[in-house]
């Protein structure tokens, strides 16, 4: 058995990566680490884990080698100690924004900051499986996915391959487990409850992401609003067109592109209670549903996604990721369907 390992596995990343990983059939979950909660039963901190592992959170100085190391880690953790952890194992997927940027120029645009450790950056392949699954066959280093980045990389990747997104404007709506486990005045309860806040109405950093993957000569524009919702991400993005076209192209394009996509479905009905992509019915899962309509002379056409931001958006990805570059069958662990209602 493969034995694999988290470092900063208390927040809400690590306690999905530790109930994904606890029930592969491939690996073996040997150590998990964190500062704060070192001595204590994971379970402590993830109760639904409880009678599952009878794991303790390590200090990170206990950490042991293994076999794979996924980095649940904040933001520029990763990158500061990048040479130490890669000690540590041959295979690392490292779930914060520290190497999902290829250009160091680009990333200090971005996030302020020259990056610590540059020359990793091109050693990292993007983890999206979707985009990159030749590149992650064998690989030895895979970075994370920004769950906003991803919804919108995924739902527009198509139009953008084809030639025919001239521009998107988008509005993502996204549950309060985006902030992280670490409370802060946006999550204080009485604030957080019945709140439709728009709080990034341009410049989100996930941007960089898209740009890199759809190309930056395609305006690409999205809003961030934070609703009353823990886990998901909502997309609606409204696509112009180079060119008009027909629900039977629209609905070609998207299949020949994901139709044999084990994690993307195709959500898009005439009737039905749920005719369009839901955050609550992929919630725990590591799909992304995608849906669309056009609108009556072809020109626009809205899309429609959505998909937890823990899961396929985090968690999900780096363990799909993990398969790939191990070998193993890339739906391995990740067959939960969700739950309904």
């Amino acid at each position: 058995m493969t034995r694999v390992s988290i470092v900063g596995g208390s927040g809400y990343t690590g306690g999905d990566l530790l109930r994904l990983l606890l029930f592969h059939p491939g690996v073996t979950l040997a150590q998990v680490t964190s500062r704060g909660e070192a001595g204590r039963y994971v379970h402590a901190v993830h109760p639904h884990l409880r009678g599952v592992t009878e794991l303790q959170f390590i200090h990170p100085d206990a950490l042991e080698p293994c076999d794979v190391l996924f980095l649940a880690l904040p933001h520029g953790t990763a990158a500061r100690e990048i040479e130490r952890w890669a000690a540590l194992a041959p295979v690392i997927v490292d779930l914060s924004a520290d190497f999902r940027l290829k250009d160091a120029a680009t990333y200090q645009r971005w996030y302020g900051e020259a990056h610590p450790a540059p020359t990793w950056l091109m050693r990292f392949v993007y983890g999206l499986p979707e985009i990159n699954r030749d590149q992650l066959r064998g690989a030895r280093w895979a970075s994370g996915v920004g769950c906003n980045a991803t919804v919108v990389n995924l739902a527009l990747w198509p139009l953008a391959q084809a030639g025919l997104l001239q521009r998107a404007d988008a509005a993502l709506s996204v549950g309060s487990s985006e902030g992280g486990a670490e409370a802060g005045p946006g999550s204080h309860h009485p604030i957080r409850s019945g709140a439709v806040r728009t709080y990034s109405p341009a410049n989100h950093r996930h941007l960089a992401e898209v740009q890199q993957v759809l190309g930056s000569h395609i305006p690409v524009h999205f809003t961030v609003t934070a609703v009353e919702m823990v886990r998901g991400v909502h997309l609606v993005a409204q696509c112009e067109l180079t060119a008009p076209q027909t629900e039977k192209d629209v609905w070609r394009l998207y299949r020949t592109a994901y139709g044999s996509e084990p994690f993307i479905r195709l959500v898009s009905s005439r009737t039905g209670l749920h005719r369009f992509p839901e955050p609550r019915i992929v919630a725990g899962t590591n799909f992304c549903d995608i849906g669309f309509a056009l609108d009556s002379d072809g020109s626009r056409l809205i899309v429609i996604a959505a998909l937890d931001n823990l899961g396929k958006g985090a968690a999900g990805s780096a363990v799909q990721c993990m398969n790939l570059m191990l070998g193993f069958d890339e739906r391995a662990g990740l067959s939960f369907p969700g739950y309904y209602p």
